[in-house]
């Protein structure tokens, strides 16, 4: 494994793999990785012949009130688990090469960035979606992977990759899981042992309501307020949204009906940590 830091070496890296008609797959990360992350380089390693895994803790995607100091990273270890994971060139690009001085160009997707997670953390996807778009133009892959967990995320560099003619293929992996059903997550380091287990709670609340509509109920009104009860059982757990919408245009759903994907999507704060989930149901 070979790790690059220089922005133009990566592009150089690039244009060899694209001269040898080698095909690249980039994971895009934040670093502080866990078995999701390996899963989706695992993942692209089977589908690509070279595999890129930045890590770039993206300051443009934090509000001054969020926990972009003391996010988690430890590097060393990312190091290891990227190269078992089957890593060809590891990217750690500094935030002062990607975002120079008198920097003051941003990317915005419009309107499905401005639900769910957008309402709460109004400048986030244009943090997201600028660093996507940094690193498609600095790697060139013929494929990105991300996990199904950020699911807005992945509708919003959809539409990014789409909009803007970049020719990478977007792959979208299911989540990961810890054995009691929390999504894996760089933050659930932040909980303490209650709060740990209070957290499963989250995906609870989401096979229960899977199991509502199984049983016939179609009103998402119904199915949201009894996800809402099930959550506010834990001390520490405190809703930020529960929302039904489409799985591809974000748009509110009324009903569950046949052939109609819906996203199921939640964030939740487990005492100071904030969390999300979601689960998608189509009817048949």
């Amino acid at each position: 494994m070979k790790t690059i830091i220089s922005i133009s070496e990566m592009q150089n890296f690039s244009e060899r793999a694209r001269l040898r008609k080698k095909t690249v797959g980039l994971v895009p990360t934040m670093g502080y990785l866990h078995e999701g992350h390996v899963s989706l380089i695992k993942t692209a390693k089977k589908s690509c012949d070279l595999v890129v895994t930045s890590i770039f803790v993206n300051p443009a995607q934090f509000a001054p009130n969020e926990d972009f100091v003391r996010y988690p990273r430890d590097i060393a270890r990312d190091k290891k688990l990227c190269k078992s994971a089957g890593t060809t060139v590891l990217f750690t690009p500094e935030a002062e090469s990607m975002y120079p001085k008198g920097y003051s160009t941003y990317i915005t997707v419009e309107g499905i960035s401005s639900v769910l997670e957008g309402k709460f953390r109004p400048t986030h996807f244009r943090g997201v979606t600028t660093v996507v778009a940094k690193l498609f133009l600095i790697v060139n892959p013929d494929k990105a992977f991300f996990g199904r967990k950020d699911a807005q995320q992945c509708v919003v560099i959809k539409k990014l990759a789409r909009d803007l003619n970049f020719g990478t293929e977007i792959v979208v992996a299911p989540i990961v899981r810890e054995r009691d059903g929390l999504a894996m997550s760089s933050r659930n380091i932040y909980l303490s042992p209650q709060e740990r287990e209070q957290a499963t709670i989250l995906r609870a609340s989401l096979l229960h309501a899977e199991t509502m509509v199984k049983k016939g109920t179609t009103k998402t009104a119904e199915v949201v307020k009894e996800i809402a009860r099930l959550i506010e059982t834990k001390p520490a757990a405190s809703v930020d949204y529960i929302a039904v919408v489409h799985a591809e245009s974000l748009t509110e759903l009324e009903k569950f009906e046949p052939g109609v994907p819906a996203l199921i999507a939640l964030a939740v704060r487990i005492g100071k940590t904030r969390l999300i989930d979601n689960t998608t149901i189509i009817l048949h």
